[in-house]
């Protein structure tokens, strides 16, 4: 059986992914304003993988027979510099939801929730493959500095991601 206090640190991640998701929406409008359509079709598809995040979680909760309870979502940046800066902003952030995430997952582990073990050792997968891509789009994007068609192929490899 959940804790509450277990309950509680999930439901305050399901909003967290929420706001990630915000933020890669975000993130999405300000590529596609910029004329950047592949970087926005990127971000577009990363804003529905959070919600699934979310709600990957919220399903959690209501198996363990908890209620999920949302709350206000705070308002993301909305422009970046450049690609590069918005991808090591991403990268920022989605290193802040593994530390997030892994601390849910201590707290299960110190009460013995196996459970909670088991169902977050996909979010611990899925985090070292969100830096993973992270961390790959920031070195093309920084081979690309200084050279616009560079950088229009690297916008072209990120729009062949699966179409939001």
């Amino acid at each position: 059986m959940i804790s509450k206090k277990t309950a509680k640190a999930i439901n305050t991640q399901i909003n967290r992914e929420f706001y990630s998701a915000f933020l890669y929406l975000a993130m999405a409008n300000d590529a596609m304003a910029k004329g950047f359509k592949g970087a926005a079709n990127w971000m577009s598809i990363q804003f529905k993988e959070e919600q699934e995040h979310a709600l990957k979680f919220a399903h959690y909760l209501q198996e363990q027979n908890v209620k999920v309870e949302l709350t206000a979502i705070a308002a993301p940046k909305t422009e970046w510099k450049d690609l590069l800066d918005m991808f090591k902003d991403a990268l920022a952030h989605e290193k802040k939801v593994t530390a997030w995430i892994s601390e849910i997952a201590d707290q299960a582990v110190t009460e013995k929730d196996h459970a909670t073990q088991n169902m977050l050792q996909w979010f611990i997968n899925e985090q070292v493959e969100e830096e993973s891509n992270a961390t790959d789009i920031i070195w093309m994007l920084e081979m690309s500095e200084g050279s616009k068609g560079a950088l229009f192929m690297a916008d072209k490899q990120l729009g062949k991601r699966g179409r939001a």
